[in-house]
């Protein structure tokens, strides 16, 4: 256990850390430092966070196939399963690629807490570098107005309406055809969409606004990020892909 703690301090928290009070340092303001340090953050993850869009949307633009698997096997639960594994392992696709960025940014989201949550105090000057300077006290105050290390109603509810949009954006229930009823999964995704908002509301309404900020910042730059890749022409797209010899012999 005591591994894993100092692993977590090592990789994340004290770096973390050390980059929030250069920026401050060098900026004067912790709002706009947070901001940057979520922008860093995310430039990081992009890599990951696009592969995981691409395949998102290659996801989206199978779904004529995958319904037609699940009508083909409708009465076969064990058949249908390995139909669509097959789909997909045939088109390059990794059903479960879509988790991977939530998988990051949780234990990233763990660290920036406890980075927020001591407001920079005198205790977390102790994991400062060697090479970084202590800025002294710290104004945790936003544009001169917002105190990031308090909890703040507003800015949870912005950070609810910004996960709402990207639900939206992202959980796209499948049209049914005519007189067809939604399936389990269409519902499930309906719900999801207001859930997740829901939650964050409710997750950061009692964390420091910092917390909010992050989230927020982070979101919207998802959002764009989304946006350019299914705005994209058919070059990004992974199931869209040159016929083979075979397929175009059949």
């Amino acid at each position: 256990m005591n591994i894993l703690i100092t692993a977590f301090n090592t990789i994340l928290y004290q770096p973390l850390l050390n980059i929030l009070v250069l920026l401050y340092t060098y900026l004067g303001d912790f709002g706009i430092a947070v901001i940057v340090l979520t922008l860093i953050i995310k430039l990081l993850l992009y890599p990951s966070s696009l592969k995981s869009l691409k395949s998102q949307r290659a996801l989206t633009e199978l779904q004529p196939e995958i319904k037609k698997v699940q009508q083909q096997y409708k009465d076969d639960k064990t058949g249908q399963a390995k139909a669509m594994m097959e789909l997909y392992k045939r088109k390059k696709i990794s059903p479960f690629s879509g988790c991977l960025p939530l998988l990051f940014q949780l234990p990233i989201l763990i660290a920036l807490y406890r980075v927020f949550w001591g407001g920079l105090d005198s205790n977390q000057m102790a994991f400062l570098y060697s090479w970084v300077s202590a800025p002294g006290a710290v104004n945790t105050t936003f544009l001169g107005f917002l105190n990031l290390a308090q909890p703040n109603g507003v800015m949870a509810v912005l950070a609810g309406i910004s996960q709402f949009i990207f639900s939206k954006l992202t959980m796209k229930p499948q049209k049914n055809s005519p007189g067809e009823k939604p399936g389990f999964t269409n519902m499930m995704q309906k719900q999801m969409i207001y859930f997740f908002p829901i939650l964050t509301i409710m997750i950061v309404w009692r964390l420091p606004s910092a917390i909010g900020l992050y989230w927020l910042v982070s979101t919207l730059f998802s959002i764009i990020q989304h946006q350019l890749v299914f705005s994209r022409g058919q070059d990004t797209n992974p199931v869209s892909q040159k016929p083979t010899e075979t397929e175009k012999r059949s």
